[in-house]
């Protein structure tokens, strides 16, 4: 395959991982709304363990001590994150939860420099004021229109600016592939044994529910990051950013479909959100000299994370 060819089918597939990213906010909320929120949750990681061991069978091989340690921290905040987002979506909208989550964008650069004791980079700073702005805005803009959903959603996005921190730390020090199979089968024990202790028990009996966990667990998270370790071979992190940034706007447009209604300032927030995503990741990260694509892989495959490594 010629290399520009290559590259635009790369980009195509992340668009797709997007697409299924953000569909994934309107069919949790009705799974949940019919099945028991942390069995759905173990069930769904517990197929995307599979399937991921499936896609990289080497990563099982590959286990080593200092990962599972580093998998675990980082699986717990990853566990963290998927409860409060869940929880957050059984009351509010799949829209809503889908541009509130995106915040850990600016979040991560944020949380970093404030972990590291540096002033935060300009574009940092302007892109955490848009999204502020945007949160403002989408939560009614002080009408009264936030609710406990919308908070356990933004609690899920600070959990996974903690993750995204942790992986970018001493995760660089760990191959990708088993501590991605670490964190899944984390978050699927975590909340198996939470369920087992506060849910019923017993099987799904509805195919809504059934056709949500394969595609949560199948495609939005061992495909999906298939696709995405793949492409980060080819793909410099702000090009990849800007594309899965795409995932909240797909949240809104599938929200939308499902019946959801954002409102002028709504729409106007999230457009904010996004734009502040964009200025924070995007252009901070090529401000700081990155490159747009990289048309030989790597030899130890790229990170799961986009970095900002400060000033």
């Amino acid at each position: 395959m010629r290399p520009a060819f290559k590259v635009y089918g790369i980009q195509l597939a992340l668009v797709g991982v997007a697409a299924i990213w953000g569909g994934t906010f309107v069919m949790v909320k009705d799974a949940v709304e019919r099945y028991p929120m942390y069995a759905f949750l173990a069930l769904r990681f517990a197929i995307a363990v599979v399937a991921f061991a499936v896609v990289f069978p080497a990563s099982v091989r590959r286990l080593r001590a200092g990962t599972v340690g580093v998998g675990l921290l980082a699986g717990l905040l990853l566990t963290a994150g998927y409860v409060f987002q869940t929880w957050g979506l059984q009351d509010t909208s799949a829209s809503k939860a889908a541009f509130i989550t995106g915040m850990f964008v600016v979040i991560t650069p944020a949380l970093q420099a404030v972990a590291l004791r540096r002033l935060p980079r300009t574009t940092t700073i302007v892109g955490v004021a848009l999204a502020v702005g945007g949160l403002w805005l989408l939560s009614g803009g002080g009408g009264g229109e936030w609710n406990i959903g919308d908070t356990r959603v933004l609690l899920c996005a600070f959990a996974y600016a903690a993750h995204m921190i942790v992986l970018g730390g001493v995760g660089r020090k760990h191959e990708v592939q088993p501590l991605t199979l670490v964190q899944l089968a984390t978050v699927g024990i975590v909340t198996g044994a939470i369920s087992l202790f506060t849910e019923p028990r017993g099987m799904p009996g509805d195919g809504g529910v059934w056709a949500a966990l394969v595609l949560t667990g199948v495609f939005a998270s061992a495909v999906a990051y298939a696709i995405q370790t793949y492409a980060q071979r080819f793909l410099s992190p702000a090009k990849t950013a800007l594309i899965l940034i795409m995932e909240p706007a797909f949240g809104g447009v599938f929200g939308w479909l499902a019946g959801e209604r954002l409102g002028i300032g709504g729409l106007a927030g999230s457009a904010l959100i996004l734009a502040g995503m964009i200025v924070a990741e995007v252009v901070g990260a090529r401000t700081a000299g990155d490159a747009e694509v990289v048309l030989e892989p790597s030899i130890e495959g790229p990170p799961l994370i986009v970095e900002d490594d400060g000033p």
